[in-house]
């Protein structure tokens, strides 16, 4: 009968081991993603802005056909940044928060 290392066994049953600071491998994962999400949101969220500036300086040259895509494009820009914004100030009340908490 062969014994087994347990780690072995760990990685045969799906489970990850647990690092010195009681983290798995995933949550360190999920902290890059989390930040990759937010890095992507934010240039996101400045692609909008370019279109509907890039749609503001064709409506005002005239060569913007459609004058709803500009009314459009300005509108989600608005929405996006507005979204942004709320978030922002939440991510700020919570870290305030958290900061007033005795030790």
């Amino acid at each position: 009968m062969t014994i087994s290392a347990i780690g072995q066994l760990m990685g045969a049953a799906g489970l990850e081991p647990v690092a010195r600071t009681g983290r798995t491998a995933k949550a360190a994962a999920a902290d890059q993603d989390f930040g990759n999400v937010v890095v992507d949101a934010l240039q996101s969220l400045q692609a909008m802005q370019d279109r509907a500036d890039a749609l503001a300086v064709k409506a005002a040259t005239g060569d913007l056909t459609d004058v709803h895509d500009y009314t459009i494009a300005a509108t989600e820009a608005t929405l996006a940044t507005e979204f942004t914004v709320a978030v922002r100030n939440r991510a700020v009340e919570a870290f305030n928060e958290i900061m007033r908490m005795p030790v």
